[in-house]
């Protein structure tokens, strides 16, 4: 069952792998699921799928595996026109009117009756008790009331009576304009990834072991491999203060999730934007500076510079000496940003404003220019542009 399930989930184009399947195996194995299918469910969830926005798919793989849920209406092979079940009118009957309607007598001559209908209807009906419609008493459609049907359009539930409900299947994605939690940022970032294998010999190779006990005449070799470890490097530079306070716990989220998930994370901050000095620690920023020339002489050109901001301020503050808000700069932000470039050939900056409003503020656009419009919001789709731009 569980095999069948497998391929199901690949041939409904969900990335699946063989080592996610075999972890799910060990976790059934371990009893991790209480012998119940809901436990089942979010069990198989959390080891095969790793992307939220799948979700859907997998909850409809998994009802027509499990539970014999369709899929979808195509054997049909019918479209119904909007037109048809556009609500004009609503049916209220009595109860004593109710009762006076009779079921068609059960599912397969409910089912065999719509495909007649299908074949047969070819307009618009309202207020009848026998065709495709709305506000009767026919079993398909909208609107009114039948004690046995298949609701068709009408979106909600009236009185609980259907049997199925033939609406097109409209789900949203996880929303990717909203603000990420931690998990969804960690999912995105990990498309930054560079493996490579270092430390001791952790992990069984299944292949090399296969291989090497064959040679040997079936006698057990087992052969290990070191454990692969993510070797990317990032450079996090945050603006902080000011504006910026309006987007904390955004930017809280996004740095737990780069500690989590990069080794090699440097971090530092700024404010507005880059100038001859940057800080660690924000209570201790006049007095435990550090001269901006000695990170990027300390920082190898292998990194990848992520700036994170809202880049909203004066534009003086980038083009103009002594433009800085907090204090007299000798040479203007954008001298410091073409450095910052010219350094690392991969770099992004992450915006937490909403996109539709950055055509709005000038100081966003001058950014935008100098990062060749390598700026992407803080969002899902955003955070995943960003790491594919620096892959």
């Amino acid at each position: 069952m569980l095999v069948g399930f497998f391929f199901e989930l690949r041939r409904a184009r969900l990335p699946v792998s063989l080592r996610e399947f075999l972890m799910l195996l060990e976790a059934l194995s371990q009893e991790l699921h209480g012998y119940s299918l809901e436990n089942f469910y979010y069990l198989a969830r959390t080891a095969l799928v790793k992307d939220e926005r799948l979700f859907d798919r997998f909850d409809q793989v998994f009802g027509h595996h499990f539970k014999g849920l369709d899929l979808d209406f195509d054997k049909f092979d019918a479209e119904i026109p909007d037109e048809w079940l556009r609500k004009l009118a609503e049916r209220f009957l009595s109860e004593e009117e109710k009762a006076l309607i009779e079921s068609l007598g059960g599912w397969e001559k409910l089912m065999e009756t719509l495909r007649d209908r299908l074949r047969e209807q070819h307009e618009r009906h309202q207020g009848g008790s026998k065709w495709i419609g709305t506000g009767g008493t026919s079993p398909f459609g909208a609107w009114g009331y039948n004690p046995e049907g298949i609701r068709m359009g009408q979106g909600v539930s009236r009185h609980r009576r259907a049997v199925k409900v033939w609406d097109k299947r409209e789900f949203r994605d996880f929303d990717d304009s909203v603000a990420l939690g931690t998990r969804n940022m960690k999912i995105a970032l990990r498309r930054l990834r560079n493996f490579t294998r270092e430390g001791g010999e952790l992990l069984l190779d299944v292949d090399d072991t296969v291989r090497a006990t064959a040679d040997n005449a079936g006698w057990l070799d087992l052969r290990y491999e070191r454990e692969r470890h993510n070797k990317v490097k990032v450079l996090l530079l945050l603006d902080v203060g000011g504006s910026m306070d309006d987007h904390i716990r955004e930017i809280e989220q996004l740095f737990s999730a780069c500690r989590s998930e990069f080794k090699h994370l440097e971090h530092w901050y700024f404010h507005n934007f880059v100038y001859e000095f940057m800080w660690r620690d924000n209570a201790r920023r006049y007095d435990e500076r550090t001269p901006t020339l000695d990170l990027l002489h300390t920082y190898g050109r292998d990194y990848k510079l992520v700036f994170v901001g809202d880049a909203s301020m004066s534009p003086y503050e980038i083009v103009m000496p002594g433009g800085a808000v907090e204090h007299f700069n000798d040479e203007p932000g954008h001298v410091w940003m073409k450095r910052f470039l010219d350094r690392f050939s991969d770099a992004v900056w992450l915006n937490p404003v909403p996109q539709r409003g950055w055509d709005y503020t000038e100081s966003i656009a001058m950014v935008r220019e100098m990062l060749d419009d390598r700026m992407f919001p803080l969002t899902l789709a955003g955070l995943d542009a960003a790491m594919r731009e620096l892959t």
